[in-house]
Parts: structure tokens; C-alpha cells; sequence
């Protein structure tokens, strides 16, 4: 009998990784939206999305609800890494007639406890001060939490039943108490516990006594975990194993779906103590489970719990010698009348009967105290039986354990997860095996894991404290952070103001005699069909945009169009070089692609795709205007580019080219998009640079002969602002990257736009925040002081990375030499957010502008066009293209705007620019 007893206290390891995989099952249950009313552990969302870092401080008030007292503490912190809070409190005894009468009566009483608690701490005359103490009210029972501040009760439990507060926010209760009680009177009793003998009243600042505001509720296992990140080690797991049994952990805040919050992580109260009441536990269970189960206040529910907490422990031993003596495996021919009293058989008694290695002289005391009269085998047997209820209970906290850190290393997808996880209560505390038990159970159910167990130092006071400081620093830091962020903050005023600039230089840049002025030089590319897919035959393109350039040959065929295609680098020596080096170099390459691809016999119409701000005398002919994107090369300002490239190809005795079309990467976007859409009549280019073209009506274009037809416009809008114009949304970070480019003044619109310079500006936030102390705890960045070391690229990949992955940020800012916490890569994705959703408003208000005048000029209601678009910004950015595209509807209501990402843009539109030209030629002829 006695083996049999002990065998169903007994958990196999492969039932163990069962329940296991069940738990974490119903852990997924509970933190998604449509499946958590169904799961038994809730993992309810308590809003603390931060753990200490150690520069907390100030004076933090603290109340906790106990089973049967109210305790109150001031706790001072000094931000010294938190290794030395100053504690005072006091315990007052709670009526059981409080404990179940009116709600309003227990936080009255609540609050009377803490007008006496602060009326002897704090000297009288302190009142005058408008400064408000922040309070931390440990509350544990369940609760929905909706904010920090905010929790409705669930269900009472631990023999309280207060009338009217189930369903009703606690913190407002306790708030609305508070407020209504005058400090000073001296009505509940108490007793002082100054651990801390030589901190004085005096340190605490005078006048808050009467201006408390509760900030934070949560439970005694979240405390357990904040007081554990005090010791300079981030604790993410606090487990509480006490009378209650719980469990909480930091989880990635995208997957706790029953809070609003995506970014970073947020702490998940599992309520794990409800687990096993579907019946999944149900074969796992043995009669004396079952009859402690019947016998308690809520049958059927809390079966986890009820087999791990030290308030059940006992009497599960109780009903283990009540059957076993039934069976005379023990006390034979004595009396057990008194274990047929419920509650008799504490856990304390359990405790010392196992803690004894000794023999049995112990356990006869024990058991001689409760009134048995046991023999020797007695003592053995019933040691034994409490062992073995204590190891299953340890056995089945580490279960849980293991669920948690599976959980936490698959969606963090780390292959292996170091933690620490922060332990309180009597069961840790006054079992010596059971953090043995703990780690190596475990450790066998979650190999990849290595969990440090932390043992915590008032979980529910110290920890509450902190959970509060915390809550202050971070609403501090907030307002510092909105502070620093809000200029890039653009409002629809501020978009619809832009675009209503942009329009106004449109129309000066198209007007003949206000060209000269205007920003947005709307210049003439005489390019006036887009592709209608009767283009046949073979073209050259050339492609130079940057320190890369291509050479081309396309087919273009009733088929459809195939390319073959080089690479040349253009070394920085030759981009800042003399001009005619530069095209030297060009002819060069291009000569060696036609080698290649056995050409050098052939003339073909070649199409020059040229990135830079040309005026256009025509489709063959175009000044340059001034070099950008870092191209300095001199004798080529006020030149026809193309005449310099038919000087270079003489030079190099190349007598096959003939070049017929000279068009940007914008036009050539267009075009290579409008032989897929033929409503694509718009360009636009995002990416190291920013551009845009469109089909203007012949009649507005004041700059060239003739009103028939269209002509599409290089808007080269890259200048817009350039004039002062923008000068309103210029920030001072955008005024420092403004002023260390090779052309200060110059491009506004695109230093506030393209990959060239957002990597930049987000360098210039980064160092004002390090300043501010508001990242890396404000220790100095030497790396961060170098220019553009923080590189466009970085922005798609930060903010790509949900919380899921947001160890990527983390390893950017390693190879930049930033020790950066967690929470820093969480802020430095949102001033990634904040300067990629401007440049994203900023190009969807130019765009609307454009949109809106081609309305217009066409008299139409509604106008549906597309807009080709290239870029490694619009390609590559995980939000720009969104964020564009909703701006654009929101700015350019009338306007159905599809858009289509170019294929090979610069390349092969430049072939469709020769091959329509070539079709019109051939038509005119």
C-alpha cells in the first residue's frame, strides 16, 4: 500500500514533457484575442514593459493587501543600481468582518492604514508642498488589466468576499478612498518594522502626504521579478511558490494581443494555478488530490494550484495518511480522530518532518504533538509520503518553469535562452530540495535553456516600489522622447501645407518667367508618347546614377523584352576627377560590354540614362546643371552630357554609337512601367536620391513651343525648398546633416527624403538622446560621433525587426560598438519610426501635388493613374511604401493612384525611350 501511495505521487518524465507541451499550448491560448476567454492559464497583460536599470530614485509609497493585514512601506531609492533602498513600514492586522463585508468599508480601511502609516512618518507641518508621492498597491487577486493604473477583480479568493467590487477598477476604488481621507487621525493600529535604523523621516521630502496617487497595481509575482532586476542582472521569470502558486515572464509584447502595445516586451501574468482545470491534469491525480479538491472553497478549480501550494500541501498529506491508515499501512490500533480535522496538518509540519535527515526523532514530535502515537515504520512511512508530495510539488514547478522557457527561447528564436528567474515564497525558502529539484527537473524538460534562480527580497514591497519607480522613469522618459521627436512630427495641416507649396513652385518652375526662380525646376525632357507595345528591335542603355553604373543591350520583341547587362564601378578618384577623364572611363566600358557581348560591329540607338539635374534643349540634348549623389567632376557644369560623351567615343576612335535619347532614372522608370500599365504617366524615384516626373499638358509648359499634346516633366523636386520654402520643417537635426554635405543649401526636400541622408539625421537623434541620457544610461558613443557610420540600410532592417526579432538591433548597434539594453533598441526603432514615416508624409504630399494638378489639367472628378516607382528605399523599407501610399489617400482624396514597381527602370526605360523615339521617327517618316 505504502509503495502504491507513493508511486501515484510519482510523475514519469515523459508525462511531464506532455504537460509540458500542454501548458505552453494553453499559454498561446491565452495571450490571443480570440481563444483567451478559453484558456486556463490567462496570461494576462500587467502593463510593466520595462525592468529596473538602476537609475531609479526618489520615495515611492507601497500598499499590499495580505491574507489578513494591510502593509504599508516608503521606500526610498537613490540610483545608485538600486543596491540600497531605504525600507520603513508598517503592518496593520485586517478584520475578518472587513475581509467580507463592503467593498467601499476594505478601501477605507486601506486607506486609513496609509493616512496613519504617512501621519507618523511624516512630520505634520509637510503640507504645504504640491509635489505627489507615487504609490504602488499590490493587489493579489485576479484582475483584468487594462493599463498600469487600471484593473477590474476578476474573482475574490483567499477568504476575502467584498460586496461590490468584482468588476470594478480596484485602483479607482483605492484612488477615490484616498482622496476622500483626511490624513492625520489615528484609527487603525499597527506595528513598526524598520530594518533600515538609521534612515530618518527627515530624508523623505516634506508635503506629499496628502497628494498620493496610486500608479501601478499588480501582483506579488510581478514584484518578486522587478526586485530580482536590482542586483544588476536583468531578471525576466519570477516564480512564487507559496501559499498561491504563480508564475510571470517578460514576453514579446506583439504576441500579448490582449494589450494594445506592439513594441518591445511586456511582462505576462500567467495566473498558471488555473492550469489543469479542462481535466488535462486529470490522470495525473490521486484521491487525496480529489479530496482536497472537494473539501475546498471552490471545487474544480485552481487544480494546479491546489497541487503545489504550501496552503494545500498539507492537507494532500492528511488525506495520504487517512487512506493509508484505512488500509493499515499505518497507525495500526491507534487513534487518528485528529486528521480527520481539516487544516490540522499544516505545511510547517511538512516541513520539518522532511527537513530532519536524523532519523525519526523528529518526525515522532511532530506527529506526538498532533496527538498520534506513532511507531518507528510510522515515522518512516509518513516522512516518506511527505517527501514524496513535496518533490511531485517541486517536480511539477518546474514543469512549469520548463513551458515558460521553451516559450520565451522559440519566440525570441534564439537557440539557446540564458535567464535569470527571480524565486520567493516558503516553499523555496523552507525546502531545502526544492531549488535542486527545480533547476534539474527543468533543465531534463528544457535542455536549451539555462535558468539562474535568483532568490527574491520582498517581492511584494521592495519589488512594488520598483514596479512604480519604473513606471515614473519611463513616463519621464517618454516626455523627454516625445520632446526631442515632435518637430518630425508632421500634422495633415502641416502635409496639406506642403503640398500646397509644392504646387505653387510647380507652376512658377513651369512658367517661363518665374523659371529661373523657381525650386522645382519642372524641366522639359521632350519625351512625349509613353511605350503603346508596337516597339521592336535591339537598343544600347547606359545607366549613370551613382558610383555604379550599367551598360545594356535590350530586345525588345512581340515576345517581350530580354536584357543582357554589366556592372561598372566608377572609383571616387574618376567621379571627382575632371569630366573628361570621367567620360573617358564611360566610353571604356561601354566598349568592353560590346566586346563581350560581340557588338563592336553594330550602331544601335542607345538611350543614356543620366541621373543628375540636366536642362533639356532636347530628346538628345540636355545642360547639366549641377553635380549631386557625391559626383564632383569638373568642365561638365553647363554642358551638353551627351556632346561630352561623343567627344569621349571620338577621343577613344569608338565610332558606333549613336546616341538618340537622353533621360534621367525618373522618365526611364516611367517608361519602363508604361510598357506593363499604360496609365502610368508618373515617375518617382526613392532611394540614395528622390526625384519625380509626370505627363504635363503642352499648354502649361511655358518653356517649350507649342501647346499640342504632352510632354513629360523631370520635376527634379529633389530642390524643392531650396528657396526657404521648407525652411518651417527643417529640425536642428536636419540643419547639422544640412551643413556637413559637399552642397549645403542645396536639395532640401532630399536631404528630408532619400537614403542618402536618413541614416544621418537618425545619427544627429541618437547623439541628442546619449546627451539627454535617455540611451545606453547616457555613457558616451565614441563610434557614434562618426559620420554616417550609421547607415540608411540599418533603418529597414531595425524596423522590420518586431519584438520577435529585435535582437537584430541589437547586433547593428554591437558592430557599432553601443552597448545597448533591450530597451534602447525598442527607442531606437521608434526614432527609426518617426524619421522614415516623415520622408514617407514628405514624398506622399509632393506626389499629391502632382496627382491634383493632373486632375485638374484633365477637368476630371476622379482621376486613376499609375505611378511607376523605383528605389531601394520604396523597395526595401518595410513601412515607406505603406505609409506613402495612405498619406497620398489621405492628401489626394480624388485620385484612384495604383502603383507599379519598376522593373529595371534606368535600364530598360532608357531602351524604351531610344525604342519609342525610333517608333516615332520611323512614323514621321
Amino acid at each position: 500500500q505504502i509503495q502504491r501511495a507513493l508511486r501515484s505521487l510519482s510523475i514519469p518524465l515523459d508525462r511531464l514533457h506532455i504537460m509540458k507541451s500542454h501548458m505552453i499550448q494553453d499559454m498561446c491560448k491565452g495571450l490571443s484575442r480570440q481563444t483567451h476567454t478559453l484558456a486556463n492559464v490567462r496570461m494576462l497583460p500587467t502593463y510593466i514593459c520595462s525592468t529596473p536599470n538602476g537609475t531609479e530614485k526618489g520615495n515611492f509609497l507601497v500598499v499590499e493587501l495580505c491574507q489578513n493585514q494591510v502593509r504599508t512601506l516608503l521606500v526610498t531609492l537613490y540610483g545608485d543600481g538600486n543596491m540600497s533602498p531605504q525600507m520603513l513600514y508598517k503592518i496593520f492586522d485586517l478584520p475578518e468582518s472587513i475581509m467580507q463585508g463592503e467593498g467601499e468599508a476594505l478601501f477605507d480601511f486601506i486607506a486609513q492604514c496609509l493616512s496613519q502609516f504617512l501621519a507618523e512618518t511624516i512630520s505634520p507641518d509637510a503640507n504645504s508642498s504640491e509635489e505627489r508621492l507615487p504609490l504602488g498597491f499590490v493587489f493579489p487577486f485576479s484582475c483584468k488589466q487594462t493599463q498600469l493604473n487600471k484593473a477590474e477583480l476578476l474573482s475574490w479568493s483567499k477568504g476575502f468576499s467584498c460586496s461590490g467590487v468584482v468588476g470594478k477598477d480596484v485602483v479607482q476604488l483605492l484612488q477615490s478612498a484616498i482622496d476622500r481621507k483626511q490624513v492625520g487621525s489615528n484609527e487603525a493600529g499597527g506595528h513598526w518594522l524598520n530594518p533600515w535604523r538609521g534612515w530618518k523621516s527627515s530624508q523623505f521630502t516634506p508635503g506629499q502626504l496628502c497628494r498620493v496617487d496610486v500608479v501601478a497595481l499588480m501582483n506579488d509575482t510581478v514584484g518578486t521579478l522587478m526586485t530580482c532586476s536590482m542586483e544588476g542582472r536583468p531578471c525576466e521569470i519570477a516564480v512564487v511558490a507559496d501559499k498561491g502558486s504563480n508564475c510571470c515572464f517578460m514576453a514579446e509584447a506583439h504576441l500579448v494581443e490582449m494589450a494594445e502595445e506592439t513594441s518591445g516586451r511586456m511582462c505576462v501574468n500567467t495566473e498558471w494555478g488555473c492550469f489543469g482545470d479542462d481535466g488535462i491534469l486529470n490522470d495525473i491525480l490521486t484521491p487525496y488530490d480529489v479530496c482536497v479538491d472537494e473539501e475546498s472553497s471552490n471545487p474544480g478549480e485552481k487544480r494546479f494550484e491546489k497541487m503545489v501550494g504550501s496552503l494545500y500541501l498539507g492537507e494532500i498529506v492528511r488525506h495520504a495518511l487517512i487512506a493509508l491508515t484505512s488500509e493499515k499501512a499505518i497507525f495500526t490500533g491507534t487513534d487518528i480522530a485528529v486528521l480527520k480535522e481539516k487544516g490540522v496538518f499544516t505545511i510547517q509540519h511538512v516541513l520539518d518532518i522532511i527537513n530532519n535527515e536524523e532519523g525519526t526523532t523528529e518526525v515522532r514530535r511532530v506527529l506526538e504533538a498532533l496527538g498520534l502515537q506513532p511507531n518507528e515504520r510510522d515515522c518512516g512511512r509518513v516522512q516518506q509520503v511527505c517527501r514524496a508530495v513535496m518533490g511531485r510539488a517541486a517536480s511539477l514547478y518546474a514543469t512549469g518553469l520548463a513551458a515558460i522557457l521553451s516559450y520565451m527561447r522559440q519566440t525570441r528564436e534564439m537557440e539557446t535562452l540564458l535567464v535569470n528567474v527571480g524565486v520567493e515564497g516558503e516553499l523555496y525558502t523552507g525546502y531545502p530540495r526544492f531549488e535542486e529539484i527545480l533547476q534539474s527537473v527543468s533543465r531534463l524538460l528544457s535542455p536549451e535553456c539555462m535558468a539562474t534562480l535568483l532568490p527574491s527580497r520582498d517581492g511584494s514591497g521592495r519589488g512594488a516600489a520598483m514596479v512604480t519607480a519604473v513606471a515614473l522613469r519611463l513616463a519621464a522618459q517618454r516626455l523627454q522622447v516625445a520632446e526631442v521627436l515632435s518637430p518630425l512630427r508632421l500634422s495633415h495641416a502641416d502635409l496639406e501645407k506642403v503640398q500646397a507649396l509644392m504646387r505653387q513652385e510647380m507652376d512658377r518652375g513651369l512658367d517661363k518667367n518665374t523659371n529661373a526662380n523657381a525650386s522645382v525646376r519642372m524641366l522639359p525632357t521632350y519625351v512625349s508618347h509613353t511605350p503603346d507595345g508596337t516597339e521592336r528591335g535591339d537598343f544600347l542603355a547606359l545607366d549613370l546614377g551613382g558610383t555604379n553604373f550599367r551598360v545594356l543591350v535590350v530586345h525588345v520583341t512581340e515576345a517581350g523584352i530580354s536584357m543582357a547587362s554589366e556592372i561598372y564601378v566608377i572609383p571616387a578618384a574618376i567621379m571627382q576627377g575632371t569630366g573628361e577623364g570621367l567620360f573617358n572611363h564611360i566610353i571604356d566600358c561601354i566598349m568592353d560590354f560590346q566586346k563581350k557581348q560581340n557588338l563592336m560591329t553594330e550602331t544601335l540607338p542607345l538611350g543614356f540614362t543620366f541621373s543628375f539635374p540636366c536642362q533639356q534643349v532636347g530628346l538628345d540634348k540636355a545642360l547639366l546643371l549641377t553635380w549631386t549623389k557625391g559626383f564632383t567632376a569638373s568642365g561638365c557644369v553647363g554642358q551638353d552630357v551627351v556632346q561630352l560623351l561623343r567627344d569621349a567615343a571620338q577621343r577613344k576612335q569608338h565610332s558606333g554609337l549613336k546616341v538618340v535619347a537622353l533621360v534621367n532614372d525618373t522618365v526611364g522608370t516611367m517608361m519602363a512601367c508604361g510598357y506593363d500599365d499604360p496609365k502610368c504617366e508618373i515617375g518617382l524615384i526613392v532611394g540614395t536620391g528622390t526625384n519625380a516626373c509626370y505627363m504635363e499638358e503642352m499648354r502649361n509648359v511655358g518653356t517649350v513651343e507649342g501647346d499640342q499634346g504632352r510632354m513629360c516633366i523631370n520635376m527634379e523636386w529633389g530642390a524643392f525648398g531650396d528657396n526657404g520654402c521648407l525652411d518651417h520643417l527643417f529640425t536642428h537635426f536636419d540643419r547639422i546633416v544640412d551643413e556637413t554635405t559637399i552642397n549645403p543649401g542645396k536639395q532640401r526636400f532630399e536631404k528630408l527624403i532619400s537614403g542618402m541622408y536618413l541614416g544621418e539625421i537618425v545619427r544627429q537623434i541618437l547623439l541628442v538622446m546619449v546627451e539627454k541620457q535617455l540611451l545606453f544610461q547616457g555613457k558616451p558613443c565614441p563610434k557614434l560621433q562618426t559620420r554616417n557610420i550609421f547607415q540608411t540600410k540599418f533603418l529597414s532592417t531595425i524596423e522590420l525587426s518586431n519584438g520577435l526579432a529585435l535582437r537584430q538591433i541589437r547586433a547593428i548597434l554591437q558592430e557599432l560598438e553601443l552597448d545597448a539594453s533591450f530597451e534602447d533598441s525598442v527607442l531606437m526603432r521608434e526614432v527609426c519610426q518617426a524619421v522614415s514615416l516623415r520622408a514617407a508624409q514628405l514624398c506622399a504630399a509632393g506626389l499629391a501635388a502632382v496627382v491634383e494638378k493632373m486632375r485638374e489639367n484633365r477637368g476630371l472628378d476622379q482621376l486613376t493613374v499609375t505611378v511607376g516607382v523605383d528605389g531601394t528605399l520604396y523597395k526595401l523599407h518595410p513601412c515607406f511604401s505603406n505609409n506613402l501610399q495612405k498619406t497620398l489617400k489621405d492628401l489626394a482624396p480624388k485620385c484612384n493612384v495604383s502603383f507599379l514597381l519598376s522593373e529595371d527602370g534606368s535600364g530598360k526605360g532608357a531602351a524604351l525611350v531610344a525604342a519609342v523615339a525610333n517608333r516615332t521617327a520611323t512614323a514621321r517618316q
